[in-house]
């Protein structure tokens, strides 16, 4: 099976709580980053709102916003 492209919808009558959305993280050029895929890194440049490149050593990535796999250290 393939996981859906968009998360379900909550319906208001629905006896379970609404899931929280977190808001997405904001980084500033110098931080460390771990990146769930690529590990650890440095955001050396930001586009804002839209996303970060990260020097990750072996390689730069550009990884788009929201940042769900890429948490500040």
């Amino acid at each position: 099976m393939t996981k859906p492209a968009a998360p379900k919808r909550h319906l208001p009558t629905s006896p379970f709580k609404a899931p929280v959305t977190r808001a997405p993280e904001q980084f500033a050029i110098g931080d460390q980053v771990t990146h769930d895929v690529h590990g650890l890194g440095r955001v050396v440049g930001i586009e804002d709102g839209i996303a970060a490149l990260v020097d990750f050593g072996s390689a730069q990535m550009r990884i788009l916003s929201p940042y769900t796999k890429m948490t500040k250290l």
